[in-house]
């Protein structure tokens, strides 16, 4: 598997599970306290940084691949001439 597969796929579940722990501070009334409030927090601020990412590397993927600019007519005449010798 490619890098970015890897990392789209570790991001998906990073964004689960930041959710899914947010929703059971909720669900056990956790989130009632201080500490469980900012623990639910910062659970959410995880997933939201990771669904950022999806978001950004799902959109790059879809883009159209751009194709390689043309060669400028200077670079592509010296490249054709080879360099004079000089004894």
């Amino acid at each position: 598997m490619s890098d970015r597969g890897f990392l789209l796929l570790f991001s998906a579940l990073m964004v689960a599970a930041g959710g899914a722990s947010a929703a059971y501070l909720v669900a056990t009334g956790q989130a009632a306290t201080v500490d469980g409030l900012f623990l639910a927090l910062t659970a959410l601020l995880l997933a939201a940084g990771f669904a950022m990412y999806l978001i950004y590397s799902i959109r790059r993927a879809m883009e159209p691949a751009k194709a390689a600019a043309p060669a400028t007519k200077a670079a592509a005449s010296s490249a054709a001439k080879p360099a004079a010798v000089q004894s």
